[in-house]
């Protein structure tokens, strides 16, 4: 099982070091360039959801693309 935790900065090292020292558990870092990017891709997954419930309306994609 994969879990992704956000944790304030100043109690990230103090928790590294407990999850380190636990054997069945494997611990890696993402840089910030990552992290923006998965939490990026996470909002999107959350719109599209929103889109195809209904609760939110989507944008046509010639529109999108004439934005470009």
């Amino acid at each position: 099982m994969k879990v992704l935790l956000d944790i304030k900065d100043s109690k990230a090292p103090y928790l590294m070091e407990v999850l380190k020292g636990l054997s069945f558990v494997k611990t890696k870092q993402l840089t910030p360039h990552k992290a923006k990017v998965l939490e990026d891709v996470r909002e999107a997954v959350k719109e599209m959801t929103l889109i195809k419930e209904g609760k939110l309306k989507g944008r046509n994609a010639e529109d999108l693309i004439n934005e470009l």
